[in-house]
């Protein structure tokens, strides 16, 4: 009996035109290892979470879909709460979702434990939790952390750590190393794969990551608007791809391998960055032993107009609590951020200040957290406008439309009435670009900005900030890490270690030549497909040329 049968199924959400998922077929027997792919909004997340019975109230199916012979939708809560975790597990693409902000780590662990081991012992509860840590790569500091005291990628190991818990025979990994960089990846990588070799578990790893999907899977499927257009065994599809998506897709995994350090021709500062100090306290009982975590300690930058420069490093190293305190959000120690000469975090609060803090917009890891979510699609974006005074409620909404249709969120109509949570993780975060591009910045601090959108839909992405800056002499600090795109799209590359900066230069020659232990490490496991077929790659004048197949273009319009 298949572990996962899927026959003809068909998945709608209430209040939309068109089917999540329509028609699909697919089986998983026990140890099978199968990565589903596909641009954000084609069913991927659906799929995993009518495996659940996590579909929300409303939702329509049709067609066959069982889990060890069992169909979700006809059991008890009681088997129903069996199946989550036990026959079942899901690693989550926000990992926030599933983490409740009041509990610990450990209390996380150890209410899942003592929920599903009711014959445990505290010890041997205790002694799983830690073993679990260590299996994702966590420090043993962080049983008694909060979520919000965590960094985005040990949130995400905790997702892991969770999911691996009660040993499910199926794991569902969905989009699994979003928030991680390169090294912890291919660790957490590591972690499930073995699980699922030792424990005889089937393994759908959910991604728009082909490198990824090359590394640990036997098979693909490729999703296109909730429909299956291709599968097969993993090797094939990416030598000798059949459908335009999938060659899209592979052709835009290509271009992210190695590509040449673009040119730079200095234009004159726009942003200076001179010591910059920024220290968590450590929590201590005693007061005058009183300890600091270094997240970024002095770190000495500039950012010409027109310039892009990549800051990468492990997961923990400083690279979003600089983006953070660049945009004022987080107390310094030390210290002075410069915009145009003027000092930025130093100024008084008032009308000066906001127009500065306008000119310097944060794109979050995080894009769901980030939003209200209370609020529509059109209310976030139209919020910013109003509170700089740039439009007026009619005005606006032709603004808001025009920002949606330039992060290729279209039909822009459809999204103005939707809860950000209605959007899958991808529209999530072209929403965030949006909601930071539409006042129009001079810098732009992005924060892992490509984490959650396929490959098609980075290269897209990264095409609309080139046009942006090009057009409008926009600085861009990108945050990634993934050495491989900051080498292609970026003029310079910092690299950080322990909050400090350990080499800089161009990211083709730090690539080709690491000097830092830190840089050779993300050199090393750069995310590569594993075939290298003729004919799928070329170049051009500019920094990401993307040749998409005529039925599926890249998306390029601009801001009006």
């Amino acid at each position: 009996m298949a572990l996962l049968h899927l026959d003809k199924l068909t998945i709608s959400y209430p209040h939309q035109r068109e089917p999540a998922v329509r028609n699909l077929s697919l089986v998983l027997e026990a140890g099978d290892r199968l990565a589903l792919v596909g641009p954000s909004g084609c069913g991927k997340s659906t799929l995993a979470r009518a495996i659940l019975g996590l579909l929300p109230e409303g939702s329509s199916r049709d067609g066959v879909l069982q889990v060890a012979g069992a169909d979700p939708q006809c059991l008890s809560a009681r088997d129903l709460r069996q199946l989550r975790g036990a026959t079942a597990g899901l690693v989550f693409q926000d990992p926030m979702t599933r983490l409740n902000p009041l509990l610990t780590t450990g209390d996380h662990l150890l209410d899942l434990l003592r929920a599903h081991r009711p014959g445990w012992s505290p010890n041997q509860r205790l002694q799983k939790a830690r073993h679990l840590l260590e299996q994702v790569d966590m420090p043993s500091r962080c049983l008694d952390q909060y979520p919000h005291q965590l960094s985005g990628g040990l949130r995400q190991r905790l997702g892991i750590a969770l999911t691996m818990a009660l040993e499910p025979a199926l794991v569902i990994a969905d989009e699994p190393t979003t928030s991680l960089d390169v090294v912890v990846a291919a660790q957490v990588m590591e972690a499930l794969s073995s699980l699922c070799k030792h424990q005889g578990a089937a393994l759908l790893l959910i991604t728009h990551d082909l490198a990824l999907a090359g590394s640990w899977c036997l098979r693909m499927a490729v999703l296109a608007e909730g429909q299956l257009v291709e599968a097969g065994p993993i090797h094939q599809l990416l030598a000798a791809p059949q459908n335009p998506l999938t060659r899209a897709l592979v052709a835009a995994a290509r271009l992210k391998e190695g590509e040449a350090s673009p040119s730079y021709e200095p234009q004159g500062p726009l942003l200076q960055v001179v010591g910059l100090r920024c220290w968590h306290p450590l929590p201590s009982s005693l007061p005058w032993q009183q300890g600091w975590l270094r997240a970024v300690d002095g770190i000495d930058l500039t950012l010409d107009v027109g310039e892009t420069v990549g800051i990468v490093g492990a997961s923990g190293c400083g690279k979003s609590t600089l983006c953070h305190a660049l945009a004022g959000l987080l107390p310094l120690r030390g210290g002075q951020v410069l915009l145009a000469g003027q000092a930025v975090l130093q100024r008084r609060l008032g009308q000066d200040h906001r127009q500065l803090g306008r000119r310097l917009q944060i794109v979050f890891q995080d894009p769901l957290a980030c939003f209200n979510p209370a609020m529509t699609v059109l209310e976030a974006l139209l919020d910013p406008l109003l509170i700089h005074g740039l439009a007026t409620r009619s005005s606006g909404r032709r603004i808001v439309m025009e920002a949606l249709t330039a992060v290729a969120l279209t039909p822009a109509e459809d999204f103005l009435e939707r809860l950000p949570r209605q959007l899958s993780g991808g529209q999530q975060q072209r929403l965030a670009i949006a909601r930071a591009l539409i006042l129009k910045p001079s810098v732009l601090l992005c924060d892992e900005p490509l984490a959650m959108l396929d490959a098609v839909t980075q290269i897209g992405v990264l095409e609309l900030l080139e046009n942006l800056q090009a057009r409008l002499g926009l600085g861009l600090l990108l945050v990634t890490h993934d050495l491989g795109i900051a080498a292609s799209f970026c003029h310079r590359v910092l690299v950080l270690d322990g909050g400090k900066v350990v080499e800089e230069g161009p990211g083709d020659a730090l690539l080709a030549d690491p000097q830092a232990q830190a840089t050779r490490q993300l050199a090393a496991v750069c995310p590569r497909l594993p075939c290298q077929p003729n004919g799928l790659r070329s170049k051009g004048a500019s920094r990401i040329n993307h040749q998409s197949d005529q039925n599926y273009p890249a998306h390029q319009e601009d801001f009006a």
